[in-house]
């Protein structure tokens, strides 16, 4: 019995390690084929407010030199290649970025003799897509402009011929601080200058903070109609909806003050807002006006997170700008008189 045990024990050893030997390719294998298996891409799945709506919230860029409109030699062509876009892109941060796109605040300017005290540098210029414009489609630029709103907009131009320092009511609400361009909805882009939003959500709301001016848009989400036609607002009356993941926002009730590149009272615009990543949110908005253009049209603008701060836009109503431009037509009337005499 004693030389027994130790032989059944060698026996029980030798048949263990023989198992596990007979596992070790199998194994070997499934590691093998595990390394060389790429990870599967997980689905990103958009964060969620308390109430279950898509996320939103933060402060946003829509820096892009991408133009609003294709540039004529391109044609169709709505996309650049990655060696087309390195090219352009280097010609921007030279200065000679000619049609291909707009370098807004980061061009030179006699009153900017050296951008570089205001914070702008050249060396981070860069464009938010491969897109040749910002409106999408095969064209690429704004539908042409109906005869009758064209006949519209030189009337109302030669009204103002000769009158353009008379009032306050001639000039531009910019220089009343009263609404900026970049600040306008839609909101287009511009290069290097006021291009942070911020974006903050509520039950019900969604508010937009826009550098310029400190414009605040507080959109409703809860399911009301538009105001009555009868109440026309600078920026029109904005409702919101959702969509799935995307945010809607419809505007109407504009005003004829605040056109936007020509277009009527009856502009109509529907805003989309739809977060694709965690470092980007993607802005398309449709523009249509049947007493204007001859089609609805179309554009997108990537934004990208930012840390931000968003800081005080230090233009405000009460401004000098105004009064010092109505003051010197004046000043300059008088003078013409005298010299008449």
């Amino acid at each position: 019995m004693s030389y027994r045990l130790p032989a059944l024990a060698v026996a029980v050893a030798v048949m263990i390690v023989v198992a596990l030997l007979a596992q070790l390719p199998a194994t070997a294998q499934i590691q093998s084929s595990a390394a060389k298996a790429p990870a599967a891409a997980k689905a990103w799945t958009p964060p969620r407010t308390p109430d279950g709506k898509p996320d939103l919230q933060g402060i946003w860029s829509d820096y892009t030199l991408t133009p609003l409109e294709r540039r004529k030699g391109l044609g169709a062509k709505e996309f650049y290649t990655d060696e087309e876009l390195a090219e352009i892109s280097r010609k921007a941060r030279t200065g000679n970025i000619g049609e291909e796109g707009e370098l807004g605040a980061a061009r030179q300017q006699a009153v900017r003799f050296d951008l570089e005290l205001y914070g702008f540098d050249p060396g981070k210029l860069r464009y938010s897509s491969k897109r040749t414009s910002l409106i999408v489609g095969p064209e690429g630029t704004i539908p042409p402009m109906l005869p009758s709103a064209r006949e519209r907009n030189a009337e109302i131009a030669a009204k103002n011929k000769g009158h353009e320092f008379d009032s306050y009511v001639n000039r531009p609400l910019s220089e009343r601080c009263i609404l900026m361009g970049q600040e306008r909805i839609p909101m287009t882009p511009g290069a290097n200058e006021g291009n942070l939003l911020q974006i903050v959500q509520g039950p019900g709301y969604v508010s937009l903070l826009h550098e310029i001016d400190h414009s605040t848009r507080v959109i409703s989400t809860d399911g009301r109609p538009h105001v009555p036609q009868n109440i026309r607002l600078w920026q029109g009356d904005s409702v919101g909806h959702w969509e799935g993941d995307t945010l809607v926002v419809d505007t109407t009730n504009f005003t004829n003050r605040t056109n936007f590149r020509g277009s009527s009272e009856k502009l109509h615009l529907i805003e989309r807002f739809t977060r694709t990543a965690d470092n980007t949110l993607l802005y398309r908005f449709t523009v249509e006006d049947p007493a204007t253009w001859e089609k609805p049209w179309t554009a997108e603008v990537p934004w990208t997170k930012s840390k931000g701060p968003v800081y005080e836009w230090a233009c405000h109503e009460g401004n000098n700008m105004i009064v010092n431009i109505l003051r010197g037509a004046r000043v300059a009337e008088a003078e013409a008189a005298n010299k008449g005499k």
